[in-house]
């Protein structure tokens, strides 16, 4: 359901698909062939959220961001770039996701955290505010740290995923 915010609508690509049940609010922009799944929140009612190409927001993830105040003046917006996979019951929070990213199921990124291109975030992870995650690497744990590089077939896979994660959304 895509509902207006302070007349403001979700721009949602021709070919971008939202399942009946997510709600999609306010000054968010969709980008081709993405994909949001079952139950998600997608709130752009306090900052914007800009989600590329290629991209799935799956089953039961929130999506928000933080407004501006005189504690954190530009608030934090919420950015996912091209053919990134956020697994079931992501919480992603006013931080930057790269592009060719996995973000497992029930992982949290905290506002202004950076997520760079290629990087794997194993499920139930926390990423805390303002943490940067490096390209090329995977990163677990509660807080989350750096636990290996990724393999070249890890990295085929994250373009694999959100391929599929395409088609699947066609079948729709």
């Amino acid at each position: 359901m895509l509902k207006e915010f302070e007349a403001v609508l979700p721009t949602v690509a021709d070919s971008a698909f939202i399942d009946e049940s997510a709600v999609v609010i306010g000054d968010v922009v969709i980008g081709e062939d993405s994909s949001v799944w079952p139950i998600s929140a997608i709130r752009g009612d306090v900052n914007i959220i800009r989600i590329g190409k290629s991209t799935n927001i799956q089953d039961g993830s929130v999506l928000h961001g933080s407004h501006a105040s005189e504690f954190n003046p530009k608030g934090a917006e919420l950015h996912i770039g091209d053919q990134v996979t956020v697994g079931h019951k992501v919480l992603l929070h006013g931080c930057r996701i790269g592009s060719l990213c996995l973000i497992g199921m029930g992982s949290i990124v905290m506002d202004n955290a950076i997520v760079e291109d290629q990087v794997i975030v194993g499920s139930g992870s926390l990423i805390t505010p303002g943490k940067v995650l490096e390209s090329g690497f995977m990163y677990m744990g509660s807080p989350a740290k750096k636990a290996r590089a990724l393999t070249e077939r890890e990295k085929e896979s994250l373009a694999y995923t959100a391929d599929y994660y395409v088609s699947l959304k066609n079948k729709y």
